[in-house]
């Protein structure tokens, strides 16, 4: 979450903060001039830009396969919008099982104010997102008086309600689905990841054989392993997969099914990390290497 809020800052705040006269970030694509922190950057300067695009692309390769989706579970837009969109419909539904309560009820008061509610906000925080973006290709100060003036310029109206309706889309409703179908990062990270990458993994050594018990169980005289096939890790998965089964190009690394294994086993008094990070080497028990 701590990733989330610097990222929102960064997005929300860097094109109110003025440097040497100009916005800290603008794209003035009229005037064919980039302003960043405080540098102008001309057309005869986009060689710099070049480089800069093939240095973040060739640091996103080496942090994949040393840290593998480290991009995808903390930094990347879809994720964290996805989270905000998230956050904002348990703060008004409630959790999962009060949610799914809410869904199977009859429509009354109650329910049309919740989901008028969720709705409400969902938008007013996309079409912030919307106007936020656009005030990184026009300077945000002049378009935020002519929005109060209504006097928004067409191009300008058309790209902030473009951009709002894509964050709602994608964020609110699509949310995973764009991981799974449409971002084509997932399809190639395999072939940037080797026995040494770290991943979100499984120990089926010590979870294997899985099985129901209670807490006073001795799971040893059962023949049980520590995995209580609770599911849980199924259930916070936001693509729904199953880490049990190793692997998969639908994990986004977000962790949620390690907090949530986590949680079980401190209540059933067992060991954490039964769901971890790690490496195929290590859950080997093999020797693993950094530079490689």
């Amino acid at each position: 979450m701590i990733a989330v809020w610097v990222l929102l800052g960064l997005y929300y705040v860097l094109p109110w903060i003025n440097i040497n006269g100009n916005q800290s970030v603008l794209f003035d694509l009229p005037a064919r001039k980039f302003y960043i922190f405080g540098m102008t950057f001309w057309p005869q300067d986009f060689v710099f830009l070049a480089l800069l695009l093939i240095t973040a692309g060739l640091t996103l390769f080496f942090v994949t396969a040393l840290a593998g989706r480290l991009w995808c579970g903390y930094a990347c837009p879809q994720t964290v919008w996805t989270e905000v969109f998230v956050r904002i419909e348990r703060w008004v539904e409630g959790d999962r099982a009060k949610r799914m309560k809410l869904d199977k009820a009859p429509w009354n008061a109650r329910k049309i104010f919740l989901k008028s509610s969720k709705q409400a906000l969902w938008i007013l925080f996309a079409l912030w997102t919307g106007f936020t973006f656009v005030g990184f290709f026009s300077p945000i100060r002049e378009l935020a008086v002519n929005l109060v003036n209504f006097s928004l310029g067409p191009w300008e109206t058309f790209w902030s309600l473009f951009y709002s309706f894509a964050t709602y889309g994608n964020a609110g409703f699509l949310r995973e689905q764009v991981c799974k179908y449409m971002c084509p990062y997932a399809r190639f990270q395999s072939a940037m990841f080797d026995k040494d990458t770290l991943i979100i993994s499984y120990d089926a050594d010590r979870g294997e054989p899985r099985g129901g018990r209670r807490k006073k169980d001795d799971a040893k005289a059962k023949g049980l392993g520590d995995c209580i096939n609770c599911t849980l890790c199924v259930q916070v998965c936001p693509t729904g997969i199953d880490i049990r089964d190793g692997l998969q190009y639908e994990c986004i690394a977000c962790a949620a099914c390690i907090d949530v294994c986590d949680q079980v086993m401190d209540k059933m008094d067992y060991p954490r990390g039964l769901v971890r990070y790690t490496t195929e080497h290590s859950l080997k028990h093999k020797t693993g290497h950094v530079v490689r």
